[in-house]
């Protein structure tokens, strides 16, 4: 009961401190269009008028699709990225010799942003579906693998040791042992490797002008609708918090309580 009431506690908090943020914004507003006109009325918009359209943009349909297609997409480029990523990174730990060339290279790459990959995508693939799912998977690739390099290697050499004296070689001391010591640091890069996949399908359907969110987003920039362009973001925003409160965060905290920290 004790916890409930603490967990009751910190939504409520956490909407108090939203809603005192939207106040704010619309305090802003006010003071620009009707008291003192700092700025041009079309760069902040009303937070009515963003909520307005949100739900009239569910209204109409358009924005469940969009979210629909971009969720699909993402999640697609996502997995496919998680895969390869995965395996570069075993292949970094078991191979020296590709450790030692590619590890610098993948680091470089990594420093790319989304946007650079497109027109190479577009070259490749042409305005379609797997230009953008390229662009997710590319965007977050090297993070994971990097991530992937990075967590087996600091595993604590006591849990090595451990494990190898009582006998634990190959598939049973990487399942039993190294996977599970080195979860945080993967976690992290799967959790970094989804930020870059967001950043890349934002950047494609933007520029590939496929059905979804950042299509919406670049219609908004077009039409210089700000408050459209300020929606898609919002949405965007909660959609990201959702998936990291409920995806990752519970996996975090599983491995946690795993682990005895919590």
């Amino acid at each position: 009961m004790q916890k409930l009431n603490m967990t009751v506690i910190g939504v409520l908090k956490k909407i108090c401190f939203y809603l005192m943020l939207i106040a704010i914004w619309e305090l802003v507003y006010k003071i620009n269009t009707e008291i003192i006109k700092i700025w041009n009325a079309n760069i902040i918009p009303s937070p009515i008028s963003v909520f307005i359209l949100i739900i009239r943009l569910f209204k109409t349909k358009i924005l469940t699709y969009a979210i629909l297609s971009s969720m699909r997409r993402l999640v697609i480029g996502y997995l496919i990225s998680v895969v390869i990523g995965s395996i570069i990174g075993f292949l970094m730990i078991h191979f020296k010799y590709i450790e030692e060339n590619f590890s610098s290279l993948i680091l470089g790459l990594q420093t790319l942003p989304n946007l650079a990959w497109v027109p190479f995508s577009i070259l490749w693939f042409g305005y379609n579906e797997s230009t953008i799912i390229f662009v997710i998977a590319i965007g977050s690739i090297f993070s994971i693998s990097l991530a992937v390099d990075s967590g087996i290697k600091n595993v604590n050499p006591i849990y090595l040791k451990a494990a190898k004296t009582l006998g634990a070689k190959g598939y049973k001391l990487y399942s039993n042992v190294i996977i599970p010591a080195a979860l945080p640091n993967i976690i992290a890069g799967l959790k970094e490797g989804w930020s870059f996949a967001w950043r890349g399908l934002i950047s494609g359907e933007m520029l590939v002008s496929a059905t979804g969110l950042g299509q919406i987003l670049s219609k908004g920039k077009e039409t210089s609708d700000i408050s459209q362009v300020v929606a898609v973001m919002l949405v965007i925003l909660i959609l990201g918090l959702i998936i990291d409160k409920f995806v990752f965060g519970q996996i975090e905290r599983s491995i946690r309580y795993r682990w005895g920290l919590m």
